[in-house]
């Protein structure tokens, strides 16, 4: 053995002598509780999984940096957009959102679009995907909508009948449904997608002034899709294929970028725009708003160890700096405490102290103790608020805008429901090949539900959006069109 290697030992530091064989009462006798090395190595491979995500659990990620490109402090304070050439380190993790951590990576999904912005000010998190809009717009039908995504308890199979009947009940599903089923339904690669905060935020400046705000990434290495036909082959031949070309084209020196552009809203449009912009089954129209570019995203190095850093980051909504709050998007504000939640779960209430998320901007509080809490935790320092020992205080200035709200405690639906316009709008924007695409798609998978009435109540959605796009998809499956919608 070369001298130069170092030496094996045990989690608390002690010598290895023997890695090859337990220790045994003879040679053939029964294996010893003794043989503590043996005992470790077992409990801690018992341990080395932590809970896969409920959603988006197969993902890849990358390191990079985001460079300002253009003054837009007339509409944020947040530091790290005050500059034109500023550049802030960030992390970006890319996914799937329904299938489990082994799943192929080129099915017909959404994909995650998450960065996380190591700031002066602390971690900023934008957590998208790579579509506009969402399937629903109220977080307390989160759980449903995931579970008809997920297996069928009694099968353990994927359930196209609850895919369908879900969103036939749900018509707000159908401008995503729209998408989800075109040819950007399955990107080529990570690489050649856009990504999107696709709700809306609120921004504000240095004097207290506010502006509704909406986030768009648009890849620099231009849209690239994958066929039905190629994303099956694929999925057999390579179920990693996106994770291996991510870190390929990194591995190669070809760093793949992004422009961020967002689109404005002064605060008072939000009560007068044709439909509620706080809806995130809806986009807003760029001609009503155009795209502004704020600047550039470039991920320029690879994870040294997939667990610690793609597995174990953790990403919230509700990871803000000061110039950069929330709406009152009802998705939204669910996510605000679901994706925390979930992290306390899955990784554990310290998560944030680990190296992948934790901030580069200095932390002081008074939260202590925890499972795996591995720093000092926070050594003899005063341990409660407000003190008489100099502990850290509040930064009145980084206190949240304030906004009106009024009205009667309810459960209370959003008032806008034409869930049919945007949906047909983009339909008769695509191209006659596009559209066939898309209605192939859709009668394919169709064809799958077990029960007449959910299909049919699902064309007549697509008649409500375009009478050319439903009577297609029912000529399609051998059905007539209904004549009422």
């Amino acid at each position: 053995m070369s001298s130069s290697n170092k030496h094996l030992t045990t989690s608390w530091g002690a010598p290895v002598g023997d890695n090859q064989n337990s220790v045994t009462a003879g040679s053939r006798g029964p294996t010893l509780i003794q043989d503590v090395h043996l005992l470790e190595k077992l409990a801690h491979f018992n341990r080395e999984r932590v809970p896969e995500r409920v959603v988006h659990a197969k993902g890849a990620g990358a390191h990079g940096y985001f460079e300002v490109t253009q003054d837009l402090t007339k509409y944020t304070k947040a530091n790290f957009l005050s500059e034109v050439g500023k550049r802030t380190p960030l992390f970006v993790r890319f996914s799937t959102v329904a299938g489990e951590l082994g799943s192929s990576d080129t099915v017909r999904d959404p994909r995650g679009f998450a960065v996380k912005f190591y700031t002066e000010e602390g971690n900023y998190d934008l957590v998208g995907n790579n579509t506009p809009v969402f399937f629903i717009r109220d977080a307390i039908k989160f759980p449903d909508f995931i579970h008809t995504q997920k297996r069928d308890p009694q099968t353990h199979l994927k359930n196209p009948t609850a895919v369908w009947d879900f969103w036939s009940l749900s018509p707000e599903s159908l401008h995503q449904v729209t998408i989800l089923m075109s040819d950007r339904g399955i990107p080529a690669t990570y690489r050649h997608m856009h990504g999107f905060g696709s709700h809306t935020f609120k921004w504000v400046n240095a004097e207290g002034n506010a502006v509704w705000v909406k986030y768009h990434f648009k890849t620099e290495q231009g849209i690239q899709n994958l066929s039905n036909e190629l994303a099956a082959v694929i999925a057999g031949q390579n179920p990693d294929y996106h994770t291996e070309d991510l870190f390929n084209a990194i591995d190669r020196g070809e760093f793949p970028s992004w422009k961020l552009c967002v689109q404005i809203m002064p605060i008072e449009d939000a009560d007068t725009y044709r439909f509620d912009p706080f809806d995130v089954t809806k986009v807003w129209s760029q001609k009503d708003y155009p795209l502004i570019e704020v600047g550039r995203m470039v991920l320029d190095r690879n994870p040294a160890n997939y667990f610690s850093e793609v597995e174990q980051a953790t990403f919230s909504p509700g990871t803000l700096v000061p110039g950069i709050d929330v709406s009152p998007d009802k998705m939204l504000q669910g996510r605000l405490f679901a994706y925390a939640d979930a992290h306390r779960y899955r990784v554990g209430v310290n998560h944030n102290h680990l190296p992948i998320n934790r901030p580069h901007a200095e932390v002081n509080n008074y939260q202590r103790d925890g499972q795996m809490r591995f720093d000092s935790n926070g050594g003899n320092s005063v341990y409660y608020e407000p003190n008489s020992f100099g502990g850290p205080e509040e930064t009145p200035q980084a206190k949240h805008a304030a906004y009106p709200v009024s009205g009667v405690a309810d459960s209370v639906a959003y008032d806008h429901n034409d869930h049919f316009t945007q949906a047909g709008d983009l339909y008769r924007l695509l191209s006659e090949d596009e559209r066939t695409r898309l209605v192939d798609t859709i009668v394919g998978s169709l064809k799958l539900v077990a029960r007449e009435d959910i299909v049919k109540r699902q064309i007549g959605h697509f008649l409500k959006a375009d009478a050319e796009y439903g009577s297609r998809i029912a000529q399609g499956l051998g059905l007539a069109a209904p004549q009422e919608v």
